[in-house]
């Protein structure tokens, strides 16, 4: 895999693509894995977000200016190079690839969100099941070590279970719905490999889920105080359109 973040590169990579798929611009572009847990970049992550900051972003903004694509940011499963680009480029959407979950989203709740949302910007929420942990998979996230999962997260998913099992609700149509309630957040990934799952996606974020679910969340300390719910949102939504 090679990855350049010079500038050129870009435009000619898009401009293949645009060819190639016979349209005349792309929705969004994302500089991949220009952080600090990719192992394969040839210098350290600082070194080569240097070289972006005066190649790849600029080009983009400029390709953004000329109508070939509608907007750019970054894809990264770590939080810091968010910050730093909302401080020295002008990215439309992010994606944060494995940061914002039941399990876990203090850090991305209190220190990425406020900034995103001063730079009006947004952001697109990576592994809300965090690679099918929270649906029972034997792995978190991704990586080589995903099988080492922390006891603290074991017993968290199984408070967690615990209050979806009183309430009747599915715990992973919760978590889906969960990333999805903050206000920066503009879409989700999640992985399908069929059909059936793809339609199971669309009918979790359909399914109302009560208030009180969410509400012995916060009770329990299982999600942060300050962390939107759907329920939340929902009753935010009513109060503006009445």
């Amino acid at each position: 895999m090679v990855f350049d973040y010079t500038g050129p590169g870009i435009r000619r990579s898009i401009e293949d693509s645009l060819q190639r798929l016979g349209i005349d611009s792309l929705d969004i572009v994302f500089v991949h894995d220009i952080s600090s847990d990719n192992k394969l970049l040839p210098t350290p992550w600082q070194e080569q977000f240097k070289i972006a900051t005066a190649g790849v972003f600029p080009e983009l903004t400029r390709m953004r200016e000329e109508g070939l694509i509608k907007g750019w940011g970054i894809g990264v499963n770590t939080p810091e190079p968010i910050l730093r680009i909302l401080e020295v480029a002008d990215p439309d959407v992010c994606l944060l690839a494995s940061q914002y979950s039941l399990i876990d989203h203090k850090n991305a709740l209190n220190n990425i969100f406020p900034v995103v949302r001063q730079k009006n910007a947004s952001l697109v929420i990576g592994s809300s099941l965090n690679a099918g942990f929270i649906s029972g998979s034997p792995r978190y996230n991704y990586g080589k070590d995903s099988y080492k999962i922390p006891a603290a997260y074991i017993e968290k998913r199984r408070r967690l279970r615990e209050v979806a099992a009183n309430h009747g609700v599915d715990l992973r149509t919760a978590a889906l719905q969960f990333s999805a309630a903050p206000d920066v957040a503009a879409a989700l990934v999640v992985g399908a490999s069929t059909e059936h799952q793809i339609l199971e996606d669309f009918t979790s974020m359909q399914t109302e889920i009560p208030a009180e679910f969410w509400a012995e969340l916060k009770s329990q300390n299982l999600i942060e105080q300050n962390a939107p719910t759907p329920a939340e949102v929902t009753l935010s939504s009513r109060k503006t359109t009445g």
